[in-house]
């Protein structure tokens, strides 16, 4: 009896953090060790999945799903699933390829697969149709990790020198703060030489 009312007793703690976070919320095990045991947080995560409380995305990754009215449980955003697995294995994120250019509102293409460089492991994880690829790069990329800088250098790589062009840049000029771009200039040197005089242009406070 006792060992029961422990599980129920865990299984409402999860609930009540996960319900805390809010609807959309993405989290792994790791994020509910102080609760509890790795085993004995796994079991409790089972349970609440079996009984339909919260929802398994991956191995290790699992999510509170916002419904919809129509459409039923929404999949959570690709960067708050990648966010998740980071935090999972204690590792590092940075957007790439064509993720980061339509992040950035540069292209329109919403890319099928999600890629993100990482300091940790490659591997590949499936969310519903789409594709997230945690990439293993240099610690030169990694540098960047997490701020504005990455991003740009990032999405400019996928476009390609000759397709960031003065529309491109003007986007970015009006949709990323000054203050913001200034930042860029920080890591200029990170930055290949032909994005350099666009660095500096897009650092400059005129629209």
């Amino acid at each position: 009896m006792s060992r029961r009312k422990s599980s129920n007793s865990l299984d409402a703690q999860i609930l009540a953090v996960v319900h805390a976070k809010g609807q959309g919320a993405v989290f792994a095990p790791s994020d509910l060790l102080e609760m509890g045991s790795r085993t004995a947080v796994d079991v409790a995560l089972h349970r609440l999945v079996e009984q339909g409380s919260i929802r398994r995305l991956a191995r290790g990754v699992y999510d509170l799903p916002r419904e919809h009215p129509t459409l039923g449980p929404l999949l959570p955003s690709m960067e708050s699933v990648a966010k998740a697995l980071a935090s999972r294995d204690r590792t590092r994120l940075q957007p790439a390829g064509a993720y980061a250019a339509n992040a950035l509102g540069l292209t329109e293409q919403v890319p099928a697969k999600v890629v993100f460089l990482t300091d940790g492991p490659t591997r590949t994880v499936r969310i519903g149709a789409t594709t997230i690829q945690l990439r293993r790069t240099t610690p030169k990329n990694m540098e960047t990790a997490g701020r504005l800088s990455g991003m740009v250098i990032q999405a400019f790589r996928e476009l390609g020198k000759d397709h960031v062009t003065p529309e491109r840049i003007a986007h970015l000029k009006r949709t990323i703060p000054a203050a913001k771009r200034k930042e860029l200039l920080d890591d200029i040197r990170l930055a290949q030489g032909w994005m350099q005089p666009i660095f500096r242009d897009l650092a400059r406070d005129n629209p």
